[in-house]
């Protein structure tokens, strides 16, 4: 193996181990404002979470972009459904 396949192969073992599964997430609770204002800085710069995370106040990057998977994600569907239906 030369050492460009060596060093992405360790590069991609070191981001697997640090991910963490989305079950294992918390829901995160936003206000209508920042709701909003997330929906509308989505449309204008895309999934640039740090650039978004600057405009609401003690929220960051990782935490924006959780909270959009868990609204928009396809896994948490379901989940979101059972939570509405109690």
């Amino acid at each position: 193996m030369d050492r460009r396949r060596r060093k992405q192969a360790n590069t991609s073992a070191s981001i697997s181990e640090a991910e963490v599964s989305s079950i294992e997430w918390e829901f995160i609770n936003m206000s209508e404002q920042e709701v909003d204002l997330i929906s509308r800085m989505y449309k204008l710069v895309g999934d640039k979470w740090g650039l978004i995370a600057g405009r609401i106040p003690g929220r960051q990057a990782e935490e924006i972009e959780r909270f959009w998977m868990m609204r928009h994600g396809k896994a948490f569907a379901n989940r979101r459904r059972a939570q509405q239906n109690q």
